[in-house]
């Protein structure tokens, strides 16, 4: 069919549209027919306006989106500060793409503009993990951004994005490392929708604060971190590796342990984390 054959049909399709609507809302207002018409054209007009808002509003909450991950990514570096303001603090992090599976760094990559959610939902980015996929995810991104805090040019903090599975949502969260990689500095779960008094504490100042200074990989480089079912005893051999657990979230709470192992495995993190001291040190 001809362009013009498709104008002609398309603006005959319009007008028998526009003739239908004319003979139905000269129907009588009691006639079921008319009553249907105007439900149906009330949805269909409901449904533009929702959408057409959608669209318009999305750039703005990307916008929105981006400006609390920042704020998030400084708050865990401990850069925050009302003084020096967000961008000033956002400026000083490294911001850098890691190839997973080489632990190496991207080069010539706008880091900046690269969403791993969106890789993760691309199967040209992402590697599908089968069976192996504690965290739940499906789909690895094959790239991950990394950002690094230097002081006076020595590297002081690594903060990998790490998210998984829990028991409603998958959560989100940042997790910073000392310069040894194996080390919690901080850690924050910036985006969950897990049960709200139970599970969504893993987004609570109170049980994020028993990160700091938890051991995430033996001596081997093996990930043994672990959030367990009650608490940890403190005078236990392995309590530097042992989190305790979220009272009346046990599936929530062995999320983060199945994400927090999977970031820090070899399909996740590992590599990186094997050679980035050593990358550090020249």
């Amino acid at each position: 069919m001809s362009a013009d054959s498709r104008s002609q049909a398309a603006g005959a399709g319009l007008t028998g549209l526009v003739a239908w609507i004319k003979a139905v809302f000269r129907l009588p207002n009691d006639d079921p027919r008319k009553t249907l018409a105007v439900a149906l054209v009330l949805c269909l007009a409901c449904s533009m306006v929702v959408s057409a808002t959608a669209v318009s509003l999305r750039p703005l909450q990307e916008r929105k989106a981006a400006l609390a991950l920042k704020s998030e990514i400084v708050k865990v570096a401990g850069l925050g500060s009302a003084e020096v303001g967000l961008d000033a603090a956002f400026a000083q992090i490294e911001t850098r793409l890691v190839d997973l599976d080489s632990g190496s760094f991207v080069e010539g990559v706008d880091v900046l503009s690269y969403s791993y959610r969106d890789a993760a939902k691309d199967s040209s980015a992402s590697t599908a993990l089968d069976d192996a996929d504690p965290a739940g995810l499906s789909r690895r991104p094959d790239r991950m951004p990394v950002y690094l805090v230097r002081d006076a040019g020595q590297l002081e903090t690594i903060i990998l994005p790490i998210y998984g599975a829990g028991l409603w949502s998958t959560m989100h969260g940042l997790l910073a490392l000392a310069p040894d990689g194996r080390t919690v500095k901080s850690l924050t779960f910036y985006e969950q929708r897990e049960t709200a008094g139970l599970g969504s504490e893993v987004a609570g100042e109170s049980w994020l604060s028993e990160w700091p200074g938890k051991v995430l990989l033996d001596a081997s480089g093996e990930p043994v971190i672990e959030v367990v079912k009650g608490t940890v005893d403190a005078s236990a051999a392995n309590a530097q590796h042992r989190v305790d657990g979220l009272s009346g979230a046990t599936l929530t709470s062995n999320g983060v342990t199945n994400l927090m192992r999977f970031w820090l495995g070899p399909q996740g993190y590992g590599p990186f984390l094997a050679t980035v001291s050593g990358r550090e040190r020249g």
